[in-house]
């Protein structure tokens, strides 16, 4: 992967601020279309990428949820200036703005979440979630391959950075993540804006209802499924009208309503 393609970035400036979180094996590339549009609505946009990420496939063996949750600790508390914090995050990065939004209700003023990795389509996956207490499957098959991305649109498509491969192990900490957003639900505090797209072939649509069902304190839960793009969202078909949608959400946010 080409480290400058898939380099943190900030943008934009103002009172008020955007985190961005990509999601597993992607790297900020997945999510600057978004952040472009919302530093062009006035606020400062910064897009981490997660440890690991964006470079090697072997830097994936030396890290953990932890280490992905740390980096969103300290992401957020460098935000402490900013008037008004919100949270975006895309597939597991949606996982990690739920959590960080349970943790510090006092300084995630909204949440956007896209393809929420909740559930997943794959039945591969699901079976390594099920037998995941027994890490034989880590023995028998320790690295998957990976020859492209889930994105709809093909010229987009074919710039995308993938990453060669990773270690099955990390599926792992994807599950921990699911079952720590699970437990946290109920304790989001802040209006959330939730993203799905009909013909994405990762994440099932059901975790992102069961997602919606669980935000019981939330203030506000707007809900929009995208006709076209699969599940990049930023990058893909329904890119424009998502940021269209999340950038009034947060607005309206920003003004109090």
């Amino acid at each position: 992967m080409d480290p400058e393609k898939t380099a943190p970035f900030e943008l934009g400036s103002g009172d008020d601020a955007c985190l961005l979180l990509h999601g597993f094996t992607g790297s900020p590339w997945d999510v600057r279309p978004l952040g472009e549009r919302l530093a062009a609505r006035g606020m400062f946009v910064r897009a981490i990428r997660l440890p690991g990420h964006g470079t090697t496939p072997e830097a994936m063996t030396a890290v953990s949820h932890r280490d992905w949750e740390q980096a969103a600790e300290d992401a957020l508390r460098a935000l402490a200036p900013y008037r008004n914090v919100f949270v975006a995050g895309l597939s597991v990065g949606a996982l990690l703005a739920v959590v960080l939004a349970a943790r510090h209700q006092e300084r995630v003023s909204a949440l956007g979440l896209m393809a929420p990795a909740l559930r997943f389509l794959g039945r591969d996956v699901r079976l390594l979630e099920r037998f995941q207490r027994w890490p034989v499957w880590e023995l028998v098959k320790p690295t998957v391959e990976k020859t492209g991305t889930d994105i709809e649109d093909k010229a987009v498509r074919a710039q995308a950075p993938i990453l060669p491969w990773f270690p099955i192990a990390r599926l792992r900490d994807v599950f921990t993540l699911q079952k720590l957003a699970r437990e946290s639900l109920p304790l989001v505090q802040a209006p959330v804006f939730v993203a799905v797209a009909d013909r994405d072939n990762v994440v099932d649509q059901a975790g992102a209802r069961e997602l919606v069902r669980g935000l019981v304190k939330a203030p506000s839960v707007r809900f929009i499924r995208l006709t076209e793009g699969a599940h990049i969202l930023p990058r893909d078909k329904g890119g424009e009208l998502l940021a269209v949608e999340m950038g009034e959400f947060f607005d309206r946010a920003r003004s109090g309503a």
